[in-house]
């Protein structure tokens, strides 16, 4: 049997060899295809790959090393298509989109929704924007060119301009027949937009609505009036939140006059989702974008520029230990105890953090619930006081035999998982009043008051109660 009999005789492998439990794509057929592609066997490489949603074809690429996904994608140029580089990772996208000719990216581009087609031209440099621009068909071009002119991660950049709108003296019928005649239109969408004749979105129709009514009934018996419209300039984050909370499937998106200028579905709100909650944990521990395909270099200038902050900040309570080191040289064991108090009083700031950052991100924290926030957290922070305390009081009097110091600890205890309460819920509220994101610099800010205000309760309270002599 000849080679090429061989590759027709192989059965395609089934999803269970593709696909582990918890859906993520096998290592062993990550191997089988690069393996195949290495060898030159593209045809087997396409044979195993053929079956993959363009999601796992993007992972593919994606776990493939550098140095191999030119030649993976070369190899796989038939069923690597437009849906792919949409679902690619943005560094692995770059990475891929530079080493093609502006002709290719206008072709790649004018295959995808505005919003994935900016995704991919947004971060070509300026010189070859242009030359993609310039060879892209004149009207994807100008949705491209207009996306371009709002500032990014803003409704401007996320949404569609591929919709159905129709004029709201239309027929159910009229309306039936302009989708099927029309070959032009939107190809995915889940409902119509009634507008006026200055083109403002006065309701929407839902297809079951549309294909559930007489030919002979006006468009605007059958409309929804109430919807929930999307400013073109607002952020993509707030968004979403709308999203979540009116359970929205998809938006129609208004310029500054309250003009119809394209729509935003559900499909792209759950990817900014992810982004959003991924982003701020990484901000929350200065880790930068977090991406393991980020450039190195990037991703060292992102994280050192943190640890320098958090070197400057431990100084201020390098400095306090300093001053209580001729009660530390009297009394070894205040060594060995102060870094439970911090640490202990970090762990409290931490949690408080999380959740404040959190519920600001959600709306949930505003204005007008700021103060009992506080007084909730506050709360909290006095019942964990409290406990710890009486733990670590008990704990260091039975281990040490020395009640006094005992009794020291748990206030110092008491009174740092107080101060780490208010400073987990005050510093990121003060942050956000003031215009910057809480997520980013929060933490080092609330370590630092834990960590001092823990050395300076604990050893200031030991020497001025004359534990030290």
């Amino acid at each position: 049997m000849s080679e090429s009999e061989q590759i027709a005789a192989t059965p395609p492998p089934e999803e269970a060899d593709i696909m582990d439990s918890e859906d993520r794509l096998r290592p062993d057929f990550v191997e089988r295809v690069l393996d195949a592609v290495d060898k030159g066997d593209n045809e087997t490489a396409r044979k195993l790959v053929e079956p993959l949603h363009p999601a796992d074809v993007a992972d593919l690429i994606e776990l493939a090393a550098r140095d191999e996904r030119e030649g993976l994608v070369k190899a796989l140029a038939e069923i690597v298509d437009a849906d792919v580089y949409a679902e690619l990772n943005d560094y692995v996208r770059e990475t891929l989109i530079d080493e093609m000719e502006p002709e290719q990216v206008a072709d790649l581009a004018g295959q995808l929704d505005t919003d994935d087609a900016v995704a991919i031209i947004e971060d070509l440099d300026s010189d070859d924007r242009q030359a993609v621009l310039e060879r892209m068909e004149p009207d994807d071009r100008a949705a491209v060119e207009e996306a371009l002119t709002y500032p990014e991660e803003t409704a401007g950049r996320l949404m569609q301009r591929d919709l159905i709108a129709v004029p709201e003296h239309w027929k159910v019928g009229q309306l039936i027949d302009y989708m099927r005649q029309t070959d032009e239109l939107a190809t995915d969408f889940w409902e119509v937009f009634v507008v006026s004749p200055d083109h403002h979105p006065v309701g929407t129709c839902k297809l079951s609505s549309i294909l559930r009514s007489p030919r002979g009934s006006m468009v605007t018996d059958i409309m929804v009036e109430d919807q929930t419209l999307i400013p073109v300039d607002m952020d993509q984050e707030e968004v979403a939140l709308r999203f979540q909370k009116y359970a929205l499937i998809s938006a129609a998106v208004v310029d500054a006059s309250g003009r119809l200028v394209g729509m935003i579905t559900v499909d792209d709100i759950v990817h900014i989702i992810q982004e959003e909650a991924g982003e701020d944990v990484l901000l929350l521990s200065g880790a930068g974008e977090g991406d393991i395909n980020e450039p190195i270099f990037d991703t060292y200038r992102g994280r050192v520029r943190w640890l320098a902050a958090n070197l400057m900040t431990a100084l201020v309570a390098a400095s306090i230990i300093r001053i209580f080191e001729h009660s530390i040289e009297r009394l070894a064991v205040l060594a060995v105890l102060m870094p439970i108090v911090a640490g202990v009083g970090g762990n409290a700031g931490t949690q408080t953090l999380a959740v404040t950052v959190r519920a600001i991100a959600t709306n949930q924290l505003t204005g007008s619930n700021r103060w009992r926030a506080v007084g909730r957290e506050l709360r909290v922070a006095l019942l964990n006081g409290v406990t710890i305390a009486v733990l670590i009081g008990v704990g260091v009097t039975l281990v040490l035999g020395s009640p006094s110091l005992g009794g020291v600890i748990a206030a110092a205890m008491l009174f740092n998982i107080l101060i780490a309460g208010m400073a987990g819920v005050l510093v990121p509220l003060t942050l956000e009043r003031y215009g910057a994101d809480p997520a980013v610099a929060s933490s080092i800010f609330v370590t630092m008051v834990t960590d001092s205000m823990g050395f300076l309760a604990f050893l200031g309270l030991a020497t001025a109660v004359g534990l030290v002599h």
